[in-house]
Protein backbone atom coordinates (compact mmCIF):
# COMPACT_ATOMS: atom_id res chain seq x y z
CA UNK A 1 0.00 0.00 0.00
CA UNK A 2 1.20 3.58 -0.95
CA UNK A 3 1.97 6.48 1.66
CA UNK A 4 -0.93 8.28 0.27
CA UNK A 5 -3.09 5.48 0.18
CA UNK A 6 -2.64 4.66 3.99
CA UNK A 7 -2.71 8.38 4.72
CA UNK A 8 -6.29 8.59 2.97
CA UNK A 9 -6.90 5.26 5.35
CA UNK A 10 -5.92 6.64 8.35
CA UNK A 11 -7.50 10.47 7.93
CA UNK A 12 -10.79 8.27 6.75
CA UNK A 13 -11.22 6.14 9.95
CA UNK A 14 -10.28 9.01 11.88
CA UNK A 15 -13.40 11.36 10.57
CA UNK A 16 -15.25 8.14 11.31
CA UNK A 17 -14.28 7.84 14.77
CA UNK A 18 -15.01 11.08 15.35
CA UNK A 19 -18.79 10.54 13.84
CA UNK A 20 -19.32 7.38 15.73
CA UNK A 21 -18.70 8.85 19.32
CA UNK A 22 -20.87 12.05 18.29
CA UNK A 23 -23.18 9.91 17.72
CA UNK A 24 -22.99 8.06 20.57
CA UNK A 25 -23.01 10.94 22.96
CA UNK A 26 -19.38 10.46 23.79
CA UNK A 27 -19.52 14.95 24.32
CA UNK A 28 -22.35 14.86 27.18
CA UNK A 29 -25.10 12.72 25.67
CA UNK A 30 -26.40 9.85 27.69
CA UNK A 31 -24.59 6.53 26.45
CA UNK A 32 -25.46 4.08 23.40
CA UNK A 33 -25.82 0.84 22.89
CA UNK A 34 -25.68 -0.78 19.76
CA UNK A 35 -27.08 -4.70 19.26
CA UNK A 36 -26.64 -6.64 15.62
CA UNK A 37 -29.48 -9.22 15.33
CA UNK A 38 -29.82 -11.99 13.28
CA UNK A 39 -33.35 -13.66 12.95
CA UNK A 40 -33.11 -16.76 11.39
CA UNK A 41 -35.62 -20.53 12.19
CA UNK A 42 -32.95 -23.39 13.47
CA UNK A 43 -34.00 -26.80 14.62
CA UNK A 44 -34.70 -27.96 17.92
CA UNK A 45 -36.40 -30.57 19.75
CA UNK A 46 -37.73 -28.82 23.27
CA UNK A 47 -39.98 -31.45 24.16
CA UNK A 48 -38.40 -34.81 21.77
CA UNK A 49 -39.54 -33.45 18.45
CA UNK A 50 -37.58 -31.85 16.18
CA UNK A 51 -38.74 -28.60 14.99
CA UNK A 52 -38.00 -24.72 13.82
CA UNK A 53 -37.74 -22.43 16.09
CA UNK A 54 -37.21 -18.90 16.14
CA UNK A 55 -33.13 -17.99 17.31
CA UNK A 56 -31.44 -14.29 17.24
CA UNK A 57 -27.70 -14.90 16.25
CA UNK A 58 -28.41 -18.66 16.45
CA UNK A 59 -29.52 -18.44 20.25
CA UNK A 60 -33.14 -19.48 21.38
CA UNK A 61 -34.35 -17.82 24.00
CA UNK A 62 -32.50 -14.70 22.23
CA UNK A 63 -29.61 -12.55 23.57
CA UNK A 64 -30.46 -10.20 26.95
CA UNK A 65 -30.46 -6.56 26.16
CA UNK A 66 -28.85 -5.28 29.20
CA UNK A 67 -29.09 -1.52 29.91
CA UNK A 68 -29.30 1.38 32.18
CA UNK A 69 -31.58 4.00 32.65
CA UNK A 70 -31.92 6.42 30.01
CA UNK A 71 -29.74 4.69 27.77
CA UNK A 72 -29.97 4.98 23.75
CA UNK A 73 -30.54 1.41 22.45
CA UNK A 74 -29.70 1.06 18.59
CA UNK A 75 -30.85 -3.15 17.09
CA UNK A 76 -30.19 -3.82 13.91
CA UNK A 77 -32.43 -6.34 12.47
CA UNK A 78 -31.79 -8.65 9.54
CA UNK A 79 -34.46 -10.59 8.96
CA UNK A 80 -33.65 -14.37 7.45
CA UNK A 81 -37.19 -15.75 7.73
CA UNK A 82 -39.07 -16.54 5.18
CA UNK A 83 -41.87 -13.96 5.68
CA UNK A 84 -42.34 -10.66 7.80
CA UNK A 85 -40.90 -9.92 11.03
CA UNK A 86 -41.45 -7.22 13.74
CA UNK A 87 -39.95 -6.88 17.46
CA UNK A 88 -41.80 -4.98 20.38
CA UNK A 89 -40.65 -4.22 23.56
CA UNK A 90 -43.11 -5.42 26.22
CA UNK A 91 -43.13 -2.75 29.34
CA UNK A 92 -40.76 -0.58 27.48
CA UNK A 93 -42.62 2.86 27.43
CA UNK A 94 -40.98 4.47 24.39
CA UNK A 95 -41.34 7.82 25.35
CA UNK A 96 -42.51 10.44 22.69
CA UNK A 97 -41.44 7.47 20.15
CA UNK A 98 -44.29 5.08 19.22
CA UNK A 99 -42.41 4.78 15.73
CA UNK A 100 -40.33 2.36 17.70
CA UNK A 101 -43.18 0.42 19.73
CA UNK A 102 -42.65 -2.56 16.86
CA UNK A 103 -46.36 -3.55 16.29
CA UNK A 104 -48.77 -3.22 13.22
CA UNK A 105 -50.53 0.08 14.22
CA UNK A 106 -47.00 2.05 14.54
CA UNK A 107 -44.33 0.14 11.73
CA UNK A 108 -44.66 -1.45 8.68
CA UNK A 109 -43.37 -5.50 9.31
CA UNK A 110 -39.52 -5.94 7.96
CA UNK A 111 -39.82 -7.76 4.67
CA UNK A 112 -37.98 -11.29 4.40
CA UNK A 113 -34.38 -10.43 3.58
CA UNK A 114 -34.42 -6.97 4.58
CA UNK A 115 -32.76 -5.37 8.33
CA UNK A 116 -34.04 -2.42 9.93
CA UNK A 117 -32.57 -0.46 12.32
CA UNK A 118 -34.44 0.87 15.74
CA UNK A 119 -33.20 2.96 17.79
CA UNK A 120 -35.09 3.85 20.90
CA UNK A 121 -34.10 5.31 24.43
CA UNK A 122 -34.74 4.23 27.99
CA UNK A 123 -36.02 6.99 29.23
CA UNK A 124 -36.69 7.26 32.96
CA UNK A 125 -37.32 3.26 33.78
CA UNK A 126 -35.96 0.72 35.31
CA UNK A 127 -36.82 -3.00 35.60
CA UNK A 128 -37.13 -6.40 34.48
CA UNK A 129 -38.63 -6.63 30.70
CA UNK A 130 -38.86 -8.98 27.20
CA UNK A 131 -38.90 -8.52 23.84
CA UNK A 132 -41.07 -10.54 20.90
CA UNK A 133 -42.26 -11.09 17.44
CA UNK A 134 -45.33 -9.36 17.29
CA UNK A 135 -46.96 -10.54 14.16
CA UNK A 136 -47.79 -14.27 12.52
CA UNK A 137 -47.85 -15.45 15.56
CA UNK A 138 -44.48 -15.44 15.48
CA UNK A 139 -44.07 -15.71 19.31
CA UNK A 140 -44.95 -19.32 19.54
CA UNK A 141 -41.65 -20.68 17.92
CA UNK A 142 -39.41 -18.19 20.10
CA UNK A 143 -37.70 -15.12 18.75
CA UNK A 144 -37.59 -13.45 22.75
CA UNK A 145 -35.39 -12.03 24.58
CA UNK A 146 -34.50 -10.26 27.90
CA UNK A 147 -34.32 -6.74 28.85
CA UNK A 148 -33.02 -5.54 32.16
CA UNK A 149 -32.55 -2.01 32.60
CA UNK A 150 -30.35 -1.31 35.54
CA UNK A 151 -30.38 1.81 38.21
CA UNK A 152 -28.23 4.74 37.55
CA UNK A 153 -25.18 4.94 39.78
CA UNK A 154 -26.90 7.55 41.62
CA UNK A 155 -30.35 6.16 42.53
CA UNK A 156 -29.45 3.00 45.53
CA UNK A 157 -31.84 -0.40 45.10
CA UNK A 158 -34.16 -0.42 47.69
CA UNK A 159 -32.29 -4.11 48.76
CA UNK A 160 -28.61 -5.30 49.00
CA UNK A 161 -26.65 -5.87 45.95
CA UNK A 162 -27.51 -9.13 44.73
CA UNK A 163 -24.46 -11.67 44.01
CA UNK A 164 -25.72 -12.18 40.39
CA UNK A 165 -28.78 -12.12 37.73
CA UNK A 166 -30.03 -14.84 36.51
CA UNK A 167 -33.12 -14.67 33.37
CA UNK A 168 -35.70 -17.44 33.08
CA UNK A 169 -38.35 -17.61 30.33
CA UNK A 170 -41.36 -19.86 30.93
CA UNK A 171 -44.08 -21.27 28.32
CA UNK A 172 -46.38 -23.39 27.50
CA UNK A 173 -45.12 -25.25 23.83
CA UNK A 174 -46.68 -26.54 20.86
CA UNK A 175 -44.78 -29.44 18.82
CA UNK A 176 -46.19 -28.41 15.74
CA UNK A 177 -44.90 -25.53 13.77
CA UNK A 178 -46.40 -21.78 14.59
CA UNK A 179 -47.49 -21.97 10.89
CA UNK A 180 -49.78 -25.17 11.60
CA UNK A 181 -50.93 -23.30 14.44
CA UNK A 182 -52.04 -19.90 12.71
CA UNK A 183 -53.73 -22.07 9.78
CA UNK A 184 -55.31 -24.04 12.88
CA UNK A 185 -56.89 -20.52 14.27
CA UNK A 186 -57.58 -19.50 10.89
CA UNK A 187 -59.60 -22.45 10.11
CA UNK A 188 -61.50 -21.63 12.77
CA UNK A 189 -60.48 -24.54 15.53
CA UNK A 190 -59.03 -24.43 18.92
CA UNK A 191 -55.24 -25.08 19.36
CA UNK A 192 -55.94 -27.66 21.89
CA UNK A 193 -53.73 -28.42 24.92
CA UNK A 194 -49.93 -27.35 24.97
CA UNK A 195 -48.15 -30.41 24.41
CA UNK A 196 -45.55 -29.01 27.22
CA UNK A 197 -44.26 -26.58 29.45
CA UNK A 198 -40.67 -25.08 28.85
CA UNK A 199 -38.26 -23.73 30.67
CA UNK A 200 -35.25 -21.33 29.01
CA UNK A 201 -36.15 -23.38 25.68
CA UNK A 202 -36.01 -26.91 27.45
CA UNK A 203 -38.20 -29.26 28.26
CA UNK A 204 -38.67 -30.75 31.59
CA UNK A 205 -36.10 -33.01 33.74
CA UNK A 206 -36.97 -36.49 34.34
CA UNK A 207 -38.04 -36.22 37.69
CA UNK A 208 -40.42 -39.13 36.95
CA UNK A 209 -39.54 -42.03 34.34
CA UNK A 210 -43.45 -42.59 33.98
CA UNK A 211 -44.23 -39.16 33.42
CA UNK A 212 -41.62 -37.77 30.87
CA UNK A 213 -39.83 -39.51 28.32
CA UNK A 214 -35.77 -39.87 27.83
CA UNK A 215 -33.62 -37.90 26.07
CA UNK A 216 -35.47 -34.58 26.60
CA UNK A 217 -32.48 -31.26 27.52
CA UNK A 218 -33.13 -29.70 30.59
CA UNK A 219 -32.28 -26.10 32.20
CA UNK A 220 -29.92 -25.93 34.65
CA UNK A 221 -29.05 -23.18 36.50
CA UNK A 222 -25.36 -23.25 38.27
CA UNK A 223 -25.22 -21.23 41.55
CA UNK A 224 -22.84 -20.88 44.31
CA UNK A 225 -23.91 -21.34 48.25
CA UNK A 226 -25.14 -19.19 50.35
CA UNK A 227 -25.22 -16.16 47.59
CA UNK A 228 -28.39 -14.49 46.73
CA UNK A 229 -29.33 -13.84 43.52
CA UNK A 230 -31.76 -11.41 41.50
CA UNK A 231 -34.28 -14.10 39.02
CA UNK A 232 -36.29 -12.11 36.55
CA UNK A 233 -38.86 -14.61 35.49
CA UNK A 234 -40.68 -13.81 32.39
CA UNK A 235 -44.20 -15.63 31.06
CA UNK A 236 -43.21 -16.05 27.03
CA UNK A 237 -45.75 -18.34 26.45
CA UNK A 238 -49.24 -18.77 24.30
CA UNK A 239 -52.22 -19.08 26.64
CA UNK A 240 -51.45 -20.50 29.98
CA UNK A 241 -51.32 -19.39 33.15
CA UNK A 242 -47.71 -20.86 35.14
CA UNK A 243 -47.10 -21.13 38.56
CA UNK A 244 -43.47 -20.77 39.54
CA UNK A 245 -41.81 -22.11 42.63
CA UNK A 246 -37.85 -23.38 43.80
CA UNK A 247 -37.99 -26.44 45.99
CA UNK A 248 -37.14 -25.57 49.44
CA UNK A 249 -36.10 -21.81 48.67
CA UNK A 250 -38.23 -18.81 48.92
CA UNK A 251 -39.04 -16.12 46.43
CA UNK A 252 -38.08 -12.69 47.80
CA UNK A 253 -40.69 -10.42 45.36
CA UNK A 254 -38.93 -7.43 44.89
CA UNK A 255 -40.00 -5.79 41.28
CA UNK A 256 -42.68 -6.72 38.58
CA UNK A 257 -42.32 -4.81 35.42
CA UNK A 258 -40.78 -1.48 36.51
CA UNK A 259 -41.53 -0.99 39.71
CA UNK A 260 -40.24 -1.73 42.76
CA UNK A 261 -42.93 -3.71 45.26
CA UNK A 262 -43.21 -3.99 49.06
CA UNK A 263 -40.67 -7.02 49.90
CA UNK A 264 -42.67 -9.92 50.49
CA UNK A 265 -41.67 -13.66 50.62
CA UNK A 266 -43.44 -16.29 48.62
CA UNK A 267 -43.37 -19.53 48.04
CA UNK A 268 -44.74 -19.68 44.95
CA UNK A 269 -45.77 -16.77 42.04
CA UNK A 270 -48.39 -17.41 39.22
CA UNK A 271 -47.26 -15.62 36.44
CA UNK A 272 -49.61 -15.34 33.94
CA UNK A 273 -49.19 -14.95 30.42
CA UNK A 274 -47.32 -11.58 29.23
CA UNK A 275 -45.91 -10.90 32.52
CA UNK A 276 -42.65 -10.20 34.38
CA UNK A 277 -41.38 -10.41 38.06
CA UNK A 278 -37.88 -10.13 39.27
CA UNK A 279 -37.16 -11.94 42.87
CA UNK A 280 -34.45 -12.17 45.34
CA UNK A 281 -33.52 -16.22 46.00
CA UNK A 282 -30.73 -16.61 48.85
CA UNK A 283 -28.96 -20.19 48.27
CA UNK A 284 -29.59 -21.02 51.95
CA UNK A 285 -30.30 -24.69 51.58
CA UNK A 286 -28.03 -28.23 52.04
CA UNK A 287 -25.32 -27.37 49.34
CA UNK A 288 -24.97 -30.94 48.74
CA UNK A 289 -27.61 -31.74 46.30
CA UNK A 290 -29.98 -29.99 43.75
CA UNK A 291 -33.12 -28.55 44.06
CA UNK A 292 -35.76 -28.76 41.21
CA UNK A 293 -37.56 -25.46 39.88
CA UNK A 294 -41.41 -25.71 38.49
CA UNK A 295 -43.28 -24.02 36.34
CA UNK A 296 -46.76 -25.59 36.28
CA UNK A 297 -49.87 -24.87 34.30
CA UNK A 298 -52.41 -23.22 36.36
CA UNK A 299 -56.38 -24.14 36.25
CA UNK A 300 -56.00 -27.13 34.32
CA UNK A 301 -57.65 -30.91 34.55
CA UNK A 302 -55.71 -33.10 36.14
CA UNK A 303 -55.36 -35.30 33.56
CA UNK A 304 -53.33 -33.07 32.12
CA UNK A 305 -51.27 -31.78 35.03
CA UNK A 306 -48.37 -33.92 34.85
CA UNK A 307 -47.97 -33.29 31.18
CA UNK A 308 -47.91 -29.58 31.79
CA UNK A 309 -45.13 -29.57 34.49
CA UNK A 310 -41.88 -27.85 33.52
CA UNK A 311 -39.15 -29.07 35.32
CA UNK A 312 -35.23 -27.44 35.38
CA UNK A 313 -32.31 -27.79 38.27
CA UNK A 314 -30.97 -25.73 40.45
CA UNK A 315 -27.21 -26.73 40.81
CA UNK A 316 -25.01 -26.17 43.90
CA UNK A 317 -21.32 -25.58 42.73
CA UNK A 318 -20.13 -28.13 45.33
CA UNK A 319 -23.45 -30.37 44.52
CA UNK A 320 -22.83 -34.73 44.76
CA UNK A 321 -26.58 -35.17 44.65
CA UNK A 322 -28.95 -34.84 42.21
CA UNK A 323 -32.16 -33.23 42.88
CA UNK A 324 -35.01 -35.87 44.18
CA UNK A 325 -38.16 -35.77 46.06
CA UNK A 326 -41.26 -34.90 44.82
CA UNK A 327 -41.93 -31.61 43.44
CA UNK A 328 -42.82 -28.72 45.38
CA UNK A 329 -46.66 -28.66 45.59
CA UNK A 330 -47.92 -25.55 44.07
CA UNK A 331 -51.72 -23.87 45.27
CA UNK A 332 -54.52 -25.96 44.67
CA UNK A 333 -55.37 -25.88 40.56
CA UNK A 334 -58.74 -25.12 40.54
CA UNK A 335 -58.50 -22.31 43.30
CA UNK A 336 -58.83 -18.99 41.54
CA UNK A 337 -59.14 -17.23 44.96
CA UNK A 338 -55.89 -18.17 45.58
CA UNK A 339 -54.56 -16.47 42.91
CA UNK A 340 -56.74 -13.91 42.74
CA UNK A 341 -56.05 -13.22 46.59
CA UNK A 342 -52.16 -13.33 45.61
CA UNK A 343 -52.07 -11.02 42.98
CA UNK A 344 -54.25 -8.43 45.20
CA UNK A 345 -51.19 -8.72 47.88
CA UNK A 346 -48.73 -7.28 44.99
CA UNK A 347 -48.01 -3.76 46.49
CA UNK A 348 -46.17 -0.56 45.05
CA UNK A 349 -43.17 0.04 47.39
CA UNK A 350 -43.74 3.75 47.58
CA UNK A 351 -40.52 4.72 49.90
CA UNK A 352 -38.41 3.25 47.30
CA UNK A 353 -36.53 5.51 44.26
CA UNK A 354 -36.85 4.35 40.70
CA UNK A 355 -35.87 5.63 37.93
CA UNK A 356 -35.61 9.27 39.50
CA UNK A 357 -34.48 9.94 43.14
CA UNK A 358 -37.95 10.69 44.65
CA UNK A 359 -40.15 7.83 45.56
CA UNK A 360 -41.91 5.33 43.39
CA UNK A 361 -45.28 6.61 45.16
CA UNK A 362 -44.76 10.38 45.23
CA UNK A 363 -47.09 10.41 42.06
CA UNK A 364 -50.72 10.11 43.97
CA UNK A 365 -52.62 8.72 41.45
CA UNK A 366 -55.39 7.89 43.74
CA UNK A 367 -56.01 12.12 44.09
CA UNK A 368 -56.25 12.52 40.15
CA UNK A 369 -59.70 13.45 39.07
CA UNK A 370 -60.83 10.60 36.14
CA UNK A 371 -61.47 12.40 32.80
CA UNK A 372 -62.33 9.33 30.59
CA UNK A 373 -64.24 5.69 31.81
CA UNK A 374 -63.82 2.65 29.31
CA UNK A 375 -65.36 -0.80 30.49
CA UNK A 376 -64.01 -3.19 28.14
CA UNK A 377 -65.87 -6.82 28.04
CA UNK A 378 -64.49 -9.54 26.76
CA UNK A 379 -66.62 -13.02 25.24
CA UNK A 380 -65.92 -16.17 23.95
CA UNK A 381 -64.49 -16.28 20.40
CA UNK A 382 -67.51 -16.04 18.25
CA UNK A 383 -68.55 -16.47 14.98
CA UNK A 384 -68.43 -12.73 12.87
CA UNK A 385 -68.83 -13.14 8.76
CA UNK A 386 -68.20 -17.20 9.36
CA UNK A 387 -64.61 -16.82 11.01
CA UNK A 388 -64.13 -17.23 14.62
CA UNK A 389 -63.05 -13.48 16.05
CA UNK A 390 -62.83 -12.85 19.66
CA UNK A 391 -63.92 -9.24 20.54
CA UNK A 392 -63.78 -6.05 23.35
CA UNK A 393 -67.25 -4.71 23.30
CA UNK A 394 -68.06 -6.18 20.44
CA UNK A 395 -65.36 -5.11 17.82
CA UNK A 396 -62.70 -7.45 16.50
CA UNK A 397 -59.73 -5.61 15.29
CA UNK A 398 -58.28 -5.90 11.78
CA UNK A 399 -55.05 -4.58 11.27
CA UNK A 400 -55.13 -2.12 7.89
CA UNK A 401 -52.03 -2.17 5.48
CA UNK A 402 -51.18 0.98 6.38
CA UNK A 403 -49.85 1.58 9.99
CA UNK A 404 -52.26 3.75 11.95
CA UNK A 405 -49.52 5.90 13.21
CA UNK A 406 -48.78 6.67 9.35
CA UNK A 407 -52.39 7.19 8.38
CA UNK A 408 -52.25 9.95 10.85
CA UNK A 409 -49.29 11.96 10.01
CA UNK A 410 -49.50 11.56 6.34
CA UNK A 411 -53.65 12.11 6.79
CA UNK A 412 -54.50 8.93 4.39
CA UNK A 413 -57.95 9.03 4.44
CA UNK A 414 -60.04 5.44 5.62
CA UNK A 415 -57.32 4.05 7.42
CA UNK A 416 -59.32 4.25 10.95
CA UNK A 417 -62.24 5.56 12.72
CA UNK A 418 -62.21 7.10 16.77
CA UNK A 419 -64.83 5.89 17.28
CA UNK A 420 -64.52 2.72 19.83
CA UNK A 421 -67.13 2.97 22.91
CA UNK A 422 -66.65 2.75 26.28
CA UNK A 423 -69.11 0.19 26.73
CA UNK A 424 -70.24 -2.68 25.14
CA UNK A 425 -73.39 -1.69 22.93
CA UNK A 426 -76.19 -3.75 22.19
CA UNK A 427 -75.17 -4.78 18.49
CA UNK A 428 -73.91 -7.61 16.66
CA UNK A 429 -70.04 -8.26 16.83
CA UNK A 430 -68.02 -6.67 13.69
CA UNK A 431 -64.80 -6.59 12.59
CA UNK A 432 -63.49 -2.84 12.28
CA UNK A 433 -60.74 -1.05 12.91
CA UNK A 434 -61.79 1.28 15.74
CA UNK A 435 -59.47 3.17 17.99
CA UNK A 436 -59.65 5.16 21.41
CA UNK A 437 -59.42 8.82 21.01
CA UNK A 438 -57.70 9.25 24.41
CA UNK A 439 -56.99 12.44 25.87
CA UNK A 440 -53.54 14.04 26.30
CA UNK A 441 -52.84 14.41 29.70
CA UNK A 442 -55.94 12.59 31.03
CA UNK A 443 -56.44 9.94 33.07
CA UNK A 444 -58.53 7.05 32.14
CA UNK A 445 -60.16 4.35 33.81
CA UNK A 446 -60.17 1.12 32.13
CA UNK A 447 -62.48 -1.75 33.00
CA UNK A 448 -61.47 -5.27 31.94
CA UNK A 449 -64.70 -7.33 32.10
CA UNK A 450 -64.38 -11.00 31.77
CA UNK A 451 -67.23 -13.06 30.43
CA UNK A 452 -65.17 -15.64 28.95
CA UNK A 453 -64.15 -19.19 30.51
CA UNK A 454 -60.26 -18.34 30.86
CA UNK A 455 -58.15 -16.01 32.24
CA UNK A 456 -56.71 -13.39 29.79
CA UNK A 457 -53.97 -10.83 30.51
CA UNK A 458 -54.30 -7.35 28.91
CA UNK A 459 -51.11 -5.25 27.98
CA UNK A 460 -50.76 -1.53 27.53
CA UNK A 461 -47.62 -0.49 25.18
CA UNK A 462 -46.30 3.26 26.08
CA UNK A 463 -47.32 3.28 29.61
CA UNK A 464 -46.97 1.91 32.96
CA UNK A 465 -50.45 1.76 34.40
CA UNK A 466 -51.67 1.46 38.06
CA UNK A 467 -53.82 -1.59 39.29
CA UNK A 468 -56.28 -0.71 41.34
CA UNK A 469 -58.92 -3.68 41.65
CA UNK A 470 -60.25 -7.00 40.53
CA UNK A 471 -63.00 -8.84 42.01
CA UNK A 472 -65.29 -11.82 40.57
CA UNK A 473 -68.52 -11.28 39.49
CA UNK A 474 -69.61 -7.85 37.62
CA UNK A 475 -68.28 -4.37 37.95
CA UNK A 476 -70.23 -1.88 38.86
CA UNK A 477 -70.29 1.76 39.99
CA UNK A 478 -69.77 0.61 43.94
CA UNK A 479 -67.27 -1.44 42.88
CA UNK A 480 -64.62 2.12 42.92
CA UNK A 481 -65.31 1.82 46.54
CA UNK A 482 -62.90 -1.37 46.64
CA UNK A 483 -59.64 0.31 45.14
CA UNK A 484 -56.66 0.90 46.45
CA UNK A 485 -55.76 4.02 45.71
CA UNK A 486 -52.42 4.43 47.56
CA UNK A 487 -50.15 1.10 46.77
CA UNK A 488 -51.29 -0.36 43.83
CA UNK A 489 -49.20 -1.46 41.84
CA UNK A 490 -47.65 0.21 38.90
CA UNK A 491 -47.09 -2.16 35.70
CA UNK A 492 -47.99 -3.34 31.93
CA UNK A 493 -49.78 -6.30 32.28
CA UNK A 494 -52.13 -7.56 34.29
CA UNK A 495 -54.41 -10.53 34.27
CA UNK A 496 -58.60 -10.66 34.25
CA UNK A 497 -59.72 -14.17 35.64
CA UNK A 498 -62.83 -15.46 34.17
CA UNK A 499 -66.39 -13.95 35.60
CA UNK A 500 -64.04 -11.08 37.05
CA UNK A 501 -63.26 -7.85 36.29
CA UNK A 502 -60.22 -5.86 36.55
CA UNK A 503 -59.43 -1.70 37.08
CA UNK A 504 -57.07 -0.18 36.03
CA UNK A 505 -56.14 3.90 36.06
CA UNK A 506 -53.18 5.88 33.45
CA UNK A 507 -52.09 9.37 32.85
CA UNK A 508 -52.35 9.58 29.26
CA UNK A 509 -48.63 12.20 28.61
CA UNK A 510 -47.19 9.59 26.33
CA UNK A 511 -48.43 11.21 22.87
CA UNK A 512 -48.39 8.32 19.99
CA UNK A 513 -50.69 5.73 18.87
CA UNK A 514 -50.26 2.37 21.70
CA UNK A 515 -51.43 -0.80 21.61
CA UNK A 516 -53.85 -2.14 24.28
CA UNK A 517 -54.09 -5.82 23.76
CA UNK A 518 -54.69 -9.57 24.90
CA UNK A 519 -51.44 -10.63 25.36
CA UNK A 520 -52.63 -14.31 25.34
CA UNK A 521 -51.74 -14.92 21.59
CA UNK A 522 -54.16 -16.89 20.04
CA UNK A 523 -56.80 -14.36 21.59
CA UNK A 524 -54.66 -10.91 20.21
CA UNK A 525 -54.31 -12.81 16.66
CA UNK A 526 -58.18 -13.37 16.49
CA UNK A 527 -58.57 -9.85 17.11
CA UNK A 528 -58.60 -8.70 20.70
CA UNK A 529 -57.10 -5.95 20.93
CA UNK A 530 -57.76 -2.09 19.96
CA UNK A 531 -55.20 1.19 19.77
CA UNK A 532 -55.51 4.19 21.69
CA UNK A 533 -54.32 7.05 20.36
CA UNK A 534 -53.23 10.03 22.06
CA UNK A 535 -52.05 13.99 20.35
CA UNK A 536 -51.12 16.43 21.60
CA UNK A 537 -53.48 19.56 20.03
CA UNK A 538 -49.80 21.82 20.84
CA UNK A 539 -47.78 20.31 17.97
CA UNK A 540 -44.24 20.11 19.33
CA UNK A 541 -41.07 17.43 19.05
CA UNK A 542 -41.23 18.38 22.44
CA UNK A 543 -43.81 16.07 23.10
CA UNK A 544 -43.24 13.28 20.42
CA UNK A 545 -40.25 12.69 17.90
CA UNK A 546 -40.51 12.96 14.61
CA UNK A 547 -41.24 10.16 11.82
CA UNK A 548 -37.42 8.11 11.69
CA UNK A 549 -35.53 8.67 8.61
CA UNK A 550 -35.79 4.72 7.83
CA UNK A 551 -39.06 4.49 8.29
CA UNK A 552 -40.90 1.70 6.28
CA UNK A 553 -43.61 2.74 4.11
CA UNK A 554 -45.85 0.03 3.30
CA UNK A 555 -49.75 0.19 2.40
CA UNK A 556 -51.22 3.54 0.72
CA UNK A 557 -47.67 4.66 1.40
CA UNK A 558 -45.73 2.40 -0.11
CA UNK A 559 -44.71 4.63 -2.56
CA UNK A 560 -42.72 6.94 -0.42
CA UNK A 561 -40.54 4.05 0.04
CA UNK A 562 -37.09 4.52 0.30
CA UNK A 563 -34.07 2.18 -0.81
CA UNK A 564 -31.86 3.25 2.21
CA UNK A 565 -34.34 2.06 4.67
CA UNK A 566 -33.17 -1.22 4.55
CA UNK A 567 -28.99 -0.38 4.33
CA UNK A 568 -27.25 -1.71 6.96
CA UNK A 569 -25.69 0.70 10.12
CA UNK A 570 -22.81 0.31 11.97
CA UNK A 571 -23.14 -1.58 14.94
CA UNK A 572 -21.85 -3.12 18.00
CA UNK A 573 -20.92 -6.05 15.60
CA UNK A 574 -18.55 -3.19 13.58
CA UNK A 575 -15.12 -3.90 14.41
CA UNK A 576 -14.55 -0.12 13.19
CA UNK A 577 -17.24 1.04 16.04
CA UNK A 578 -15.23 -1.31 18.61
CA UNK A 579 -11.98 0.12 17.75
CA UNK A 580 -13.46 3.80 17.88
CA UNK A 581 -14.52 3.46 21.41
CA UNK A 582 -11.62 2.84 22.37
CA UNK A 583 -10.05 6.04 21.59
CA UNK A 584 -10.90 9.04 23.55
CA UNK A 585 -12.39 12.32 21.52
CA UNK A 586 -9.36 14.45 22.54
CA UNK A 587 -6.99 12.20 21.02
CA UNK A 588 -8.58 11.92 18.27
CA UNK A 589 -8.47 15.11 17.21
CA UNK A 590 -4.87 15.69 18.19
CA UNK A 591 -3.76 12.37 15.84
CA UNK A 592 -6.42 14.43 12.98
CA UNK A 593 -4.44 17.72 13.54
CA UNK A 594 -1.42 15.71 12.56
CA UNK A 595 -2.75 14.04 9.28
CA UNK A 596 -3.69 17.50 8.32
Amino acid sequence: MSMLSSTSSSVSFLLFCILVLLVEGSLGGDPYAYFEWEVSYVSASPLGVKQEVIAINGQYPGPIVSVTTNWNVVVNIKNNLDEPFLVTWNGLQQRKNSWQDGVLGTNCPIPSGWNWTYEFQVKDQIGSFFYFPSINFQRAAGGYGGIIINNRDVIPLPFGTPDGDITIFISDWYSKDYKNLRKILDDGNDLGIPDGVLINGFGPYRYNDSVVQDGISFERINVDPGKTYRIRVHNVGISTSLNFRIQNHNLLLVETEGSYTVQQNYTNMDIHVGQSFSFLVTMDQNASNDYYIVASARFVDASTRDKLTGVGILHYSNSISPASGPLPDGPNEGDTYFSMNQARSIRWNVSASAARPNPQGSFRYGQITVTDVYALLNRPPELINGQLRTTLNGISYIAPQTPLKLAQLFNVPGVYKLDFPNHMMNRPAKVDTSIINGTYKGFMEIIFQNNGSTIQSYHLDGYAFFVVGMDFGTWTENSRGTYNKWDGVARSTVQVFPGAWTAILVYLDNVGIWNLRAENLNTWYLGQEVYISVVNPEISNKTELPLPDNAIFCGALSSLQKEQSHKFRFSEASPFANSCRMISIPLLIAWFSIWL
